[in-house]
């Protein structure tokens, strides 16, 4: 009995010291935490040839959306148009792609880029929030896809009525927090961020008045307290996730239009947020109170003439002394954080064009980079380069989108989930899954 003691102190204490790989899933947008981090091991180092095979494909629509995988299950959002436009919301298997549930509801596009829903499904504690392009919003038990509470966001809060709905739709996944479910809509009537009862789908605050973005909120820590950043239309704030008070917030006001997609990042003190229009904000976060000031902050004349980093989907890196990001056409770049000095740029990494696309996920010391062509690219990012070990085609590009445009023969800017050592991906046609997994 002695024996089986020890054992079993053995593996508690390896597990809390992190000695036992765990499967991690990827519930929400960017994964368990939010941050763009995979934190499983057990890894493929590199591609065994130029074309990942998968292990299981099921056919969908179309929709920009992500997918999400938690309690062994897959969700993605889709949009067909024939014999009439509907928005889907589909729940697979994750092992064998078998279909357990789909959702469908009528849902007329009056936005640009009508490809579909664009924001990924969000799982928390058994339940499935699927938030739409037009403002539908869905609450659903997760494995049997039972609607349990939803909300016409666009008719409830007068979003189209009052010229608040964003030209490309509502785009930013929910967040959760403790017992709420926290949208970014744009709305009038300070309701531009707003927190649902889990449970019951009650408004339980409301927030700011800002424009609506695309870019999702996230949750830092400052002063000892839970902070939400929110990068609206208008600013970026510090709002308490459990009230909706404003800590603080700092206006950036576009000069042209919102346009921010990118995730805001944060390492340490500092918060950064890039846009394509408008160039790059630094802001530290102060710790002896809840509060936040701007570091720097530099944009270009232009588009094609831009000063540190104009991204726009592309979610950048932040890590200690450097940013490392996509330029406006596609350029990787290094910056100094300290002041947004470019270090070094590099177009190897996905084709030259208009607001070309990379997402980046870390994985231990490698960055896994899917770029909008498909492909999955396994690199390391340092001040003197980038640093390419393997790529490989993971799915093809949607041809309908953007061709034509510039070079193009298609793009994929969904982000892929990886989890349970697989990587999950979908275009406009299909969603796969294939292994990650080490021999």
């Amino acid at each position: 009995m002695r024996f089986y003691g020890c054992i079993a102190l053995l593996v508690c204490w390896m597990m809390h010291s992190g000695f036992v790989a765990v499967a991690d899933e990827w519930p929400q947008w960017r994964g368990p935490q939010r941050d763009g981090v995979w934190r499983e091991t057990g890894i493929i180092g590199e591609f065994k040839s130029d074309r990942i095979e998968a292990v299981w494909r099921q056919p969908i629509g179309s929709g920009y959306s992500g997918p999400t995988v938690a309690d062994g299950r897959v969700y993605v959002t889709d949009r067909i148009v024939e014999p009439e436009q509907i928005e889907r919301v589909h729940c697979f298997d994750w092992k064998t792609g078998e279909k357990a549930w789909s959702y469908q509801y009528a849902c007329d596009y009056t936005i640009g880029y009508t490809a579909g829903p664009r924001a990924s499904v969000t799982v928390d504690d058994g339940r499935a929030f699927a938030l739409g392009a037009m403002g539908h919003f869905h609450c659903f038990d997760a494995a049997s896809g039972k609607v349990l509470w939803m909300h016409d966001l666009n008719d409830e809060y007068k979003i189209e009525e009052s010229r608040r709905m964003p030209i490309w739709g509502i785009a930013s996944s929910p967040l959760i927090y403790q017992g709420l479910v926290i949208v970014s809509i744009g709305a009038t009537n300070d309701a531009s961020i707003v927190a649902f009862d889990r449970q019951t789908g009650k408004e339980r605050w409301r927030t700011l008045n800002d424009r609506a973005q695309y870019s999702a909120p996230i949750l830092v820590q400052q002063a000892g307290r839970d902070v939400m950043v929110c990068w609206t239309g208008d600013s970026v704030a510090g709002v308490d996730p459990e009230s909706g008070k404003v800590y603080w917030r700092v206006v950036f006001t576009p000069h042209k239009m919102p346009i921010g997609i990118a995730t805001p990042v944060v390492d340490g003190d500092r918060l950064f947020v890039t846009s394509f229009y408008d160039g790059s904000l630094m802001l530290r976060l102060r710790q002896d109170e809840i509060d936040a000031e701007t570091i720097w902050k530099r944009s270009g004349r232009d588009e094609k003439n831009t000063d540190a980093l104009h991204s726009i989907i592309s979610t950048p890196l932040l890590e200690g002394e450097y940013i490392y990001g996509v330029d406006s056409y596609g350029e990787l770049r290094c910056l100094e954080a300290a002041t947004g000095d470019r270090i070094w740029e590099d177009q190897t990494a996905t084709p030259r064009n208009r607001w070309s696309n990379i997402h980046f996920v870390r994985n231990g010391e490698r960055i896994w980079m899917f770029n909008e062509m498909g492909e999955l690219i396994i690199s390391t990012l340092d001040s003197k380069g980038f640093h390419e070990i393997s790529r490989a085609r993971l799915i093809d590009p949607t041809p309908e989108q953007l061709s034509g445009n510039g070079r193009r023969t298609g793009v994929c800017w969904a982000h892929p989930a990886f989890a349970h050592k697989h990587v999950f991906i979908r275009n406009d046609s299909e969603i796969i899954c294939a292994s990650l997994a080490a021999d």
